[in-house]
């Protein structure tokens, strides 16, 4: 609307007001790109027929993850997926299907994360304890790396990143506040740095740097831990149920490869920091720990008897989340519930308004793992992967096993790791049971499958669930953690670690 002398509002023209309204303050370059891609599939799959429009389409949709900080991929991503249903690539059944498949991840997002949500308080308060205490960077790095593995191991990726995400957010919260010049804090924006001191945007960025490498030691470390156990992802139990593994039978078959590639992360994590190496080595400045201890002090000593108690009432059901994922009392979502349940009736949290607020979070990233499982059936119903496979398949020996890693790492980083990995353990079952190859090949398959679903894919944020997570949360446009920005800080150790990995595979399996 445009304002004329006479005082009167000039209505926007119809064209003008369409485009405003269409994907709101995303830039226009980006609103005429995903135009661009919605005229052109169609005429693709009327042209060049549905294979390739299907390639496209997986290009495409990275793009729009790739751009998550320019507009958040659901409403751009959602519309690609629509359009793959009307013209044909595949429909809602398949759509439901792997739903259907991937239900405990979705039960996961929607109570798990709420669960971390309520437990947010006790997790700043004892990580603030030990970001104050542990004044190396190189021993944070690692402690954050081998903590994300050790959880990963015996909880869930997803799980252990939104702990690291709601404390990194409680960690930046607190120093933003502090540097905010605009003490008004009804009207305070964690987003808006406009407000910060001069004297503390330089320390706000060194602060950024710094969350960014913790968070994605972290991240990395929850994939090194996540490939070792039977629980430690979604794929490992498809891949251990078809073998017919128990928890230690996975482990110590995994384990010429997965031991390897662990210690090859945790060293790279090191390495990393010790060299300030590829975006690494940013420091904690004097600043932030200063008003971090304050912080820490000025609440210790205002906490009275009922907030000791609320802490006490999140350790014990820390304690109890963690044995029930550790011994996989029920399904990860199901248990998160559980938490929510105990939390909020314990630490009187009885309004809906308030129970509500835990889902903002996790909600919108369900609804857009959703559209990603979309994408996935159109990989399925379109056989995208059908030629890569073929060539695994017809390779021999110690050849098919690196083959085996390489080709599931590449098609993880582009579709999902519980996707590919029941692609190739159903191909390699039925070569097995047609008498094709021995049993102990066979075990070997599966743990190059097992290892490369779980590996290769850290090269991507759509590698890793818990990658994607965090590339959608909130926290990550606050540290200015961009979808290529996840690409570069993770390239380090995904070079190390999957060559680690194929020479394990091609040496020690």
């Amino acid at each position: 609307m445009k304002q004329t002398g006479n005082g009167q509002v000039k209505q926007m023209g119809i064209g003008r007001a369409f485009s405003a309204n269409f994907l709101g303050h995303a830039p226009s370059w980006y609103k005429t790109t995903i135009l661009a891609f919605l005229v052109l599939n169609p005429i693709l799959m009327f042209t060049v027929g549905k294979y390739i429009t299907g390639w496209v389409l997986i290009v495409e949709f990275i793009f729009t993850l790739a751009m998550a900080l320019k507009c958040y991929p659901l409403p751009a991503g959602g519309l690609l997926a629509i359009e793959a249903v009307v013209i044909g690539l595949t429909n809602p059944h398949s759509i439901y299907h792997e739903v259907e498949l991937n239900l405990p991840v979705i039960l996961l997002l929607m109570f798990m994360v709420a669960g971390i949500y309520f437990m947010k308080e006790g997790l700043v308060y004892l990580f603030t304890k030990i970001l104050t205490k542990v004044r190396s960077k190189v021993a944070l790095a690692f402690l954050f790396s081998i903590m994300g593995a050790v959880l990963s191991a015996f909880l869930d990726a997803l799980t252990v990143t939104a702990v690291i995400i709601a404390v990194a957010y409680g960690f930046y919260n607190i120093f933003h506040k502090f540097a905010s010049s605009e003490k008004v804090y009804d009207t305070y924006d964690i987003n808006h740095d406009h407000i910060i001191d001069d004297i503390y945007q330089e320390d706000l960025n060194q602060f950024r740097g710094f969350l960014r490498n913790l968070m994605m030691h972290g991240a990395v470390g929850t994939a090194l831990g996540g490939a070792t156990t039977l629980v430690g992802e979604p794929q490992n139990l498809l891949i251990g149920s078809i073998m017919k593994w128990d928890f230690v039978d996975f482990f110590l078959n995994s384990a010429p490869v997965s031991i390897p590639v662990l210690i090859a992360g945790l060293l790279t994590a090191i390495t990393l920091e010790v060299t300030k190496f590829w975006g690494y080595g940013y420091q904690l400045p004097a600043s932030v720990r200063k008003v971090m201890e304050d912080d820490a002090n000025a609440k210790d000593a205002a906490m009275d008897t009922r907030g000791r108690i609320r802490l006490i009432i999140m350790a014990v059901c820390g304690v109890l989340l963690i044995f029930s994922l550790a011994l996989h009392l029920a399904e990860v979502g199901i248990i998160g519930l559980m938490i929510i349940i105990l939390l909020t009736a314990f630490n009187g949290v009885i309004e809906e308004g308030r129970i509500g607020h835990a889902f903002e979070e996790a909600m919108p990233f369900t609804a857009l793992l959703i559209v990603f499982f979309s994408i996935v059936a159109v990989i399925h119903d379109q056989h995208l992967f059908t030629p890569i496979i073929q060539w695994v398949l017809h390779q021999e020996g110690q050849n098919q096993l690196v083959a085996f890693f390489a080709a599931n790492g590449i098609l993880s980083a582009i579709s999902d790791n519980v996707f590919v990995a029941t692609v190739y353990m159903t191909e390699a079952q039925k070569a097995f049971e047609a008498g094709g190859i021995p049993l102990e090949h066979y075990n070997k398959m599966a743990v190059a499958i097992n290892m490369g679903t779980n590996i290769p894919s850290v090269a991507t944020p759509n590698g890793q669930a818990a990658f994607l997570f965090l590339l959608t949360s909130a926290l990550a446009p606050l540290i200015r953690l961009s979808y290529m920005e996840m690409v570069k800080l993770a390239l380090p150790y995904t070079v190390v670690m999957s060559l680690t990995g194929v020479l394990a595979t091609m040496y020690l399996l």
